[in-house]
């Protein structure tokens, strides 16, 4: 399993020095959402990760598929669905499709990862939170259906606030079809592999994001089902600090390993090989 960032003299011994701030750009400074370590922009490195305590920045779907695959093929990109006639519901659409540049909170296709071809899913929480509505749960049942004929593994990269409430009834039933594609690719001797990142929430967490053979996380992701606030005003209760993050979840029996970001392309590409009948790419 790889080593947690648990070493306090390491922690640390990348921590921004104060000295050099009048020397950087205004604007350039980044406020870490975990530890609130304040660093500059670059020291991030092109994976974008804490040099304190090793939490990832939330990516957009195509900044973590150039950094996770070799090759990447966009299955279903024009996927059409009838949107629900809610009040400012195409308007905040519009704009969520302007600000990613994506028609919808998930990009689907083929992908070849350390060498190996795999189906791969990646959630955007840019887009409305990645909140999953019709057309994302549609693009996700379809390629678990299409990766089951073409028997090929699935690897999703969750990262969503839960169902989108715009489409009420219409999205939830999108995690009982993907959970039914999920059972359809498991039946048929596939492997499935999660990666929860930084958010993974809601009625996601509670379906097809821990349906995975192998659940990885990423450093101090969130993940659960109700928001903290939520449970705490219920229970009457302060919760711990960890509550709801990747290591309290793994220590809960609920992740099989955390992987720092650097690392993922091969750890993943390790699991294809072991778990996969040999596949030309």
């Amino acid at each position: 399993m790889t080593q947690l960032f648990d070493n306090q003299a390491d922690k640390f011994k990348h921590a921004p020095n104060p000295d050099a701030f009048d020397k950087v750009p205004a604007g350039s400074w980044v406020t870490c959402a975990y530890c609130g370590a304040q660093q500059y922009q670059e020291e991030l490195g092109e994976y974008l990760v804490c040099g304190v305590c090793g939490y990832g920045f939330r990516l957009g779907a195509q900044q973590r598929l150039d950094l996770m695959t070799d090759k990447f093929s966009e299955w279903y990109a024009d996927v059409e669905m009838t949107t629900p006639d809610f009040p400012g519901y195409p308007e905040k659409l519009a704009k969520a499709q302007a600000m990613t540049d994506m028609k919808e909170a998930v990009m689907t296709g083929e992908a070849v990862i350390d060498g190996r071809r795999t189906a791969v899913a990646v959630m955007d929480a840019r887009f409305m939170m990645g909140s999953l509505g019709a057309k994302t749960g549609e693009k996700l049942a379809r390629l678990f259906d299409d990766a089951t004929a073409k028997h090929l593994p699935v690897v999703l990269f969750s990262a969503s606030g839960g169902a989108r409430m715009q489409e009420g009834i219409m999205s939830l039933m999108q995690l009982a079809k993907v959970s039914g594609a999920v059972a359809r690719h498991r039946e048929a001797g596939l492997l499935y592999v999660v990666v929860l990142t930084d958010p993974t929430m809601g009625g996601v967490t509670a379906s097809f994001a821990m349906e995975g053979d192998i659940i990885l996380s990423e450093p101090h992701a969130l993940v659960g089902f109700a928001g903290r606030r939520v449970i705490e005003q219920t229970i009457h209760e302060t919760l711990p600090k960890d509550f709801q993050r990747a290591e309290h979840m793994q220590a809960s029996g609920f992740i099989d390993a955390i992987v720092q970001r650097p690392e993922l392309q091969s750890y993943i590409g390790k699991l294809l090989r072991v778990h996969q009948a040999p596949l030309e790419a």
